[in-house]
């Protein structure tokens, strides 16, 4: 069965907000707190493939207490950003890995993978209706967050027959609204965020759900962040609770977890990939152990921690914290290496500087 092209339906919201509202919110959205006046809404069933495709006013979504999501949680979701330029346009950074990305999410969670050009076409539908909601100013964007799930009413263990899509939109201000600092990061000892053949590479809600008991104990010990090891020597660092980690050594190379199957492979985690290289380090990807951690940050092998991700982009770690001791790898301020790959990725999201990658997707 071929997928019918992209070509949505447009259903004005007669209750949007008011412009002077809009101005209101924009002044100060924070992060994930305020939604635009539309969603975007599609359809798939196994007789009709991908269908009803729709811009349609942000609402409730009616589901049957059966509704096969509620009870056995089959669905993704992607998160990626809209931003203003200079000029006015408006630009997407890498829609197209995110689209991959969320195919690959569904071909694990058994759910049917979207079409690159659907994908992309409902997040630039959604921005050209609400284009008044797309900020302006320093690191300000529009975070945007298609999501999956399995829609059809039955109680029974296999691929739900309907399946619904969405994408959401929510103005974003900056992240550290008093410049960025280094966070303090917590290691869970108890718990991990996935295991060998689970979903840990799939961006699936299952995952952060399975984070938040070990995020209320770094919160009880006064850290922003978890770190997780792997779930079977419990010896190898993975990532944070939804961010990916870097080790900045002393030679200037740049150390990161290789991919395992149980890490998320982010979009701006591979971003940063090809920028540490632009910039003239030496890029490893390999195992790294919670010792390597610990002691290169003591002894100065490790020079700076940070960790990136969609929402923080690039975020300087402080210090890791355990049960019975810590190291402190930045005191106050984020390290020059760090904010050097920081500056040069957002200064290419906002079209201040050349995208020689070609990451850049016009929106409007």
């Amino acid at each position: 069965m071929t997928t019918p092209a992209f070509s949505p339906r447009i259903e004005a919201n007669p209750n949007a907000r008011s412009a002077a509202d809009r101005a209101g919110i924009l002044t100060d959205p924070g992060f994930g707190n305020y939604f635009t006046d539309h969603m975007f809404l599609a359809e798939w069933t196994p007789e009709q493939d991908w269908h009803d495709a729709r811009v349609v006013p942000y609402g409730p979504l009616s589901l049957d207490p059966a509704t096969a999501v509620l009870h056995y949680a089959q669905e993704i979701f992607e998160g990626l950003k809209a931003y203003t330029h200079a000029d006015g346009s408006v630009w997407l950074f890498r829609p197209e890995a995110n689209a991959a990305r969320m195919q690959r999410s569904a071909h694990r969670l058994a759910l049917p993978e979207l079409p690159v050009e659907w994908f992309i076409g409902s997040v630039k539908a959604l921005i050209e209706a609400d284009r008044e909601w797309v900020p302006t100013g320093e690191e300000r964007s529009l975070y945007l967050r298609p999501f999956m799930f399995a829609s059809e009413v039955f109680l029974g263990v296999r691929p739900s027959q309907h399946v619904t899509y969405s994408v959401i939109a929510s103005p974003a201000g900056a992240y550290f609204a008093e410049g960025v600092k280094p966070v303090d990061i917590w290691l869970s000892s108890e718990y991990s965020r996935a295991g060998a053949g689970g979903t840990g590479a799939a961006k699936c809600g299952g995952n952060y759900a399975a984070s938040l008991l070990p995020q209320q104990e770094a919160s009880a010990h006064g850290c922003a962040q978890v770190a997780f090891l792997d779930s079977v020597e419990h010896r190898w660092v993975e990532e944070l609770g939804g961010m990916n980690l870097y080790f900045v050594q002393a030679d200037g190379s740049i150390v990161t977890p290789e991919l395992s199957g149980s890490i998320l492979e982010g979009v701006t985690r591979d971003s940063i990939l090809a920028i540490a290289k632009d910039l003239g380090h030496e890029v490893i990807e390999r195992r790294v152990s919670i010792d390597d951690w610990r002691d290169g940050v003591a002894d100065g092998t490790i020079t700076e921690v940070f960790a990136c991700g969609t929402a923080a982009v690039v975020t300087p770690v402080g210090k890791l914290k355990w049960d019975g001791g810590e190291v402190v790898s930045a005191e106050g301020e984020s390290g020059k290496v760090t904010a050097d790959i920081r500056a040069a990725l957002v200064d290419i999201q906002y079209g201040r500087a050349e995208d020689r990658h070609g990451w850049m997707t016009r929106a409007l």
